[in-house]
C-alpha cells in the first residue's frame, strides 16, 4: 500500500512537470516593459520618440504612452526602467567583415592611435613580439596581428620583411594592412608561402621586389595577398576555431550589433553554416558570397530572405579594385604621389581588366536574381562598373535588385547620377575622413580629396545610403562611423568636405533603418514599431542629443536580440 501511495505521487509528480515544461516561455519571452529614457524609434524622416515600449518575445508590440503601455503589458511583465538612457533599434552596419572580427580581437593589435599604439615601425616590433607566446602561436601556428597603417606611420612606409624578421625568423610573421588589401610577411613566411624570385606577379596583384632585384620584400599587394591571408589568420585546431568565432562574435555585440555583414565570404562560409547548425549565433549574419563561388553556395537552402538559426546568404559579392588609402583604388587620373617602385602616371589598377569578363559576372547574378555587392573604390573602377551593369540592368529589368556599390570613396557626380538612375545603393565609407582625410588630400589633391565619401551629395541626387566600418578595416565601432558622417573631421582637426556632412538622425538612420532596407529586411527591422523584431541596443547617451563631437563617446550599455539580452556592459 505504501509502494503504491509512493508510485501514485511519482506519477503526480511527472505529469505536473510535463506539465510546467509544455508551458514554459522561451528565454527572452517574457513580456518586457521599457520606459525612463529617450525611446528613439528612428521610423519617419524626423526623430520620433516615444514614452514607453512593450515587447512579448521576440517581438516589439506597443510602442506609445506608458499608461497604455502598461495596459498592454498586462499583469505579469518585466519593467526595465532605462534611467536616463537612449533606447534604438539594433545596429546594422552596412558593409563589415564579421568573420574577420575575431582575427582583430585576438591578434596583435596593429592598429596606430587613438585605437591602438602602433605609431611607428618599432612599436610595431615590439607589439608583436610580446604577442609572440606559445599559447598565441598555437591558433594559426603563425605570428598575425592587423591595423598597419603606413600613411600614419612615423616613417611613412610600409614595413617589410627585414622589419618583421626582427620579431623572429624561427615563425612565420603576417601582418594585414588597415584596408585588408596587403599583407606583408617575413622571410619565413615567404619560404611557407612558396613565394621567391621566380614567382610571378598574379593578375590583380603585385608581389613587392626588393629595388634592383626580383627578390620579394615581403609586402604583397591585392590578389598577391589575399589567397594567401587565410595560411596565416585561420585557426589550425578545434579549440582555436571557437575561441576565433566567440571573440569576434562577442566584439560585435559589444558594439550594438545585432545584425552582422559578412561581406565577402570565401571558404569561411563552411564555417559560419557550422556555427549556426550547432546553434551558436547569438545575432543574425547575412553573407555575400564571393563571386567566384556563388553558383556552389548560392544554390544552397542557405540562400534565402529568411535567417536559419541566425544565419543567411544575402547574394554575391564582386570587387574590382582596391583600397584608396593604399593607392590600389583604379583611378581615371594618376596618384600624385605614387606607391614605391611605381610610375609617375601610376593610376592603381583593376581587379578584373576584361570588361567582358565582369559582365558574364553581372550577367550570371541577374539571371538568377542575386542581390549583388560591389567594391569599387576608384573613379576607374566606377566607370567599370557602369558600363558593364548599366545596360544588363536595362536588358533583364531592374525592379527591386537592390544592387549596392560599396565604399565609392573616389565616385564622381556624373557616377552618383549613373547609380541613382540604375537604383544602385551607395554604401559609402565616411571613416575615411578621420582615418585618412589628411592622407587622401596629399595623394589626389585638396579639392578631390575634400569629396571623398560623398554622402550629402549622394542623398540629393536621390540615391539609397547607408554608412559601414568595413570592421576589421577600423574597429567595429559604429558611433565612431555616425560621428565622422556628421563631423567628417580628420587626425589633424581639419574639415574634410564639410558640404558632405550628414544630420546625426540621418547617420542613425544609415545604421539602422536605411541598412535594414539595403539587408531586404525593413519589415522587420530597423525601427522601432509594432510587429517588428525586439532587436534593441541601450546607449549611456542620445546622438541627437550630446555635442556632435561628443558622439563618438558613446558607449553601448545592453544590447538585446530577439527580446534576450547577448550583451551587457
Amino acid at each position: 500500500m505504501k509502494n503504491s501511495r509512493i508510485l501514485f505521487a511519482l506519477i503526480i509528480l511527472c505529469c505536473f512537470l510535463s506539465l510546467s515544461t509544455a508551458n514554459a516561455q522561451e528565454p527572452g519571452s517574457q513580456v518586457k516593459l521599457f520606459h525612463g529614457g529617450d525611446i528613439l524609434t528612428m521610423a519617419g524622416d524626423e526623430p520620433s520618440y516615444v514614452e514607453a515600449m512593450v515587447t512579448n518575445g521576440k517581438f516589439i508590440t506597443y510602442t506609445g504612452s506608458l499608461k497604455q503601455a502598461k495596459e498592454i503589458a498586462g499583469k505579469d511583465f518585466l519593467e526595465i526602467d532605462l534611467k536616463g538612457k537612449t533606447l534604438l533599434p539594433g545596429l546594422i552596419d552596412g558593409h563589415a567583415h564579421f568573420s574577420s572580427f575575431a582575427v582583430q580581437a585576438i591578434g596583435a593589435n596593429l592598429l596606430p592611435s587613438p585605437d591602438g599604439k602602433a605609431d611607428d615601425i618599432n612599436k610595431l616590433i615590439d607589439i608583436l613580439k610580446k604577442w609572440n607566446t606559445p599559447e598565441n602561436r598555437e591558433l594559426t601556428g603563425w605570428i598575425f596581428g592587423t591595423g598597419f597603417d603606413d600613411s600614419v606611420l612615423k616613417e611613412n612606409r610600409f614595413p617589410t620583411k627585414e622589419d618583421l624578421d626582427k620579431v623572429t625568423t624561427e615563425y612565420p610573421v603576417m601582418i594585414t594592412h588597415i584596408s585588408g588589401h596587403f599583407s606583408v610577411v617575413n622571410s619565413k613566411g615567404l619560404e611557407m608561402l612558396g613565394i621567391t624570385a621566380e614567382t610571378k606577379d598574379p593578375e590583380g596583384g603585385i608581389i613587392r621586389r626588393v629595388p634592383g632585384t626580383k627578390e620579394p620584400n615581403g609586402v604583397l599587394e591585392e590578389l598577391a595577398a589575399l589567397p594567401y591571408m587565410g595560411n596565416g589568420l585561420s585557426p589550425k585546431s578545434e579549440t582555436a576555431k571557437m575561441k576565433f568565432f566567440e571573440a569576434g562574435q562577442e566584439m560585435a555585440l559589444s558594439f550594438g550589433y545585432t545584425t552582422a555583414q559578412e561581406g565577402r565570404t570565401f571558404q569561411n562560409a563552411d564555417q559560419l553554416i557550422e556555427m549556426a547548425e550547432a546553434g551558436k549565433l547569438k545575432l543574425d549574419v547575412v553573407s555575400y558570397v564571393d563571386y567566384s563561388l556563388a553558383d556552389k553556395y548560392l544554390s544552397t537552402d542557405w540562400y534565402s530572405r529568411d535567417y536559419k538559426n541566425h544565419f543567411r546568404f544575402g547574394g554575391m559579392k564582386l570587387t574590382l579594385d582596391g583600397s584608396p588609402q593604399g593607392r590600389t583604388a583604379w583611378r581615371t587620373q594618376p596618384y600624385l604621389i605614387p606607391p614605391d617602385g611605381a610610375a609617375k602616371d601610376y593610376a592603381g589598377y583593376p581587379a578584373i581588366p576584361s570588361d567582358d569578363e565582369v559582365s558574364n559576372i553581372y550577367r550570371n547574378a541577374l539571371k538568377n536574381n542575386w542581390q549583388t555587392l560591389t567594391h569599387a573604390n576608384g573613379d576607374g573602377a566606377m566607370d567599370q562598373m557602369i558600363r558593364t551593369l548599366k545596360p544588363l540592368l536595362q536588358e533583364y529589368g531592374n525592379e527591386d535588385r537592390r544592387f549596392v556599390l560599396i565604399h565609392g570613396q573616389y565616385v564622381r557626380d556624373d557616377q552618383l547620377d549613373d547609380f541613382s538612375e540604375m537604383r544602385v545603393i551607395g554604401s559609402l565609407f565616411p571613416l575615411h575622413t578621420f582615418y585618412w582625410g589628411d592622407w587622401h588630400k596629399q595623394i589626389i589633391g585638396d579639392e578631390l580629396g575634400n569629396k571623398i565619401s560623398p554622402m550629402r551629395t549622394a542623398l540629393d541626387k536621390g540615391m539609397k545610403v547607408t554608412i559601414h566600418t568595413d570592421a576589421p578595416v577600423a574597429l567595429p565601432n559604429l558611433m565612431r562611423v555616425v560621428w565622422t558622417a556628421v563631423e567628417r573631421t580628420s587626425r589633424s582637426g581639419a574639415i574634410i568636405g564639410e558640404n558632405e556632412r550628414l544630420t546625426p538622425y540621418e547617420a542613425l538612420k544609415a545604421i539602422t533603418d536605411w541598412s535594414a532596407y539595403q539587408h531586404f529586411e525593413e519589415d522587420r527591422k530597423g525601427t522601432l514599431e509594432k510587429g517588428k523584431l525586439a532587436d534593441l541596443v541601450i546607449l549611456d547617451k542620445n546622438p541627437l542629443k550630446v555635442d556632435k563631437d561628443k558622439i563618438k563617446d558613446i558607449s553601448i550599455v545592453e544590447t538585446i536580440k530577439e527580446g534576450v539580452s547577448v550583451y551587457q556592459k
